[in-house]
């Protein structure tokens, strides 16, 4: 059976239904990149996917639910953080793995399209929201295991130095158009760095 009960994205469906999700959402991406959200249509995405129209609309409903639904598969298959035993490598290969995912020829375009909608939908608004806050989450114990080591001040807000590291790289793709590099992301990690040894982020 394709319909899962439930908000896209909290069940992980086996079997024909994995696969299932698995094609439509391929295929949103796709969508996604080519023509941004105005241009997303569930009959298209299911013509993408090559699955029946009503699998779509049963399990999907919207193509904000789809958008959210592809948001959670981008946090699923996200690279789990660094633990290096050292801030300064850490917060470097967050920054590197911000650019990387950015600078994707896939991943890049969808990042922009997301946001791009989010600022017309509060759907997926939401669900942006909802994916940026697991990933500052899990790479925020780099900075709770330093501030342990006794590398930074007692009370650092460990959210708030990761949002530090990946501001200046979202900003360079969607306001500046400023190249984005390893250069770029190891400085916005030293900073980052700098910044929360010096106390400007204790709470």
């Amino acid at each position: 059976m394709d319909a899962v009960d439930g908000e896209p994205g909290t069940v992980r469906p086996g079997g024909r239904t994995a696969r299932v999700r698995e094609s439509v959402l391929r295929a949103a991406g796709d969508a996604l990149v080519e023509q941004g959200f105005d241009g997303l249509d569930l009959a298209d995405v299911a013509r993408r996917a090559e699955v029946g129209k009503t699998t779509v609309y049963r399990r999907w409903s919207t193509t904000a639910g789809l958008v959210a639904d592809l948001l959670t598969d981008m946090a699923e298959q996200s690279e789990p953080r660094s633990d290096t035993g050292s801030l300064d490598e850490d917060l470097r290969a967050n920054a590197r793995l911000v650019v990387r995912t950015l600078t994707d020829a896939r991943q890049g375009p969808l990042f922009a399209a997301v946001v791009a909608a989010a600022n017309c939908d509060r759907r997926t608004a939401e669900a942006l929201h909802r994916f940026y806050a697991v990933r500052i989450e899990e790479w925020a114990g780099c900075v709770d295991a330093a501030a342990g080591r006794g590398e930074l001040p007692p009370g650092t807000d460990a959210r708030e130095v990761i949002r530090a590291v990946s501001a200046p790289l979202y900003y360079r793709l969607l306001a500046s158009g400023d190249p984005l590099d390893e250069t770029v992301a190891d400085r916005a990690a030293a900073a980052a760095a700098v910044a929360a040894r010096a106390g400007v982020y204790v709470s």
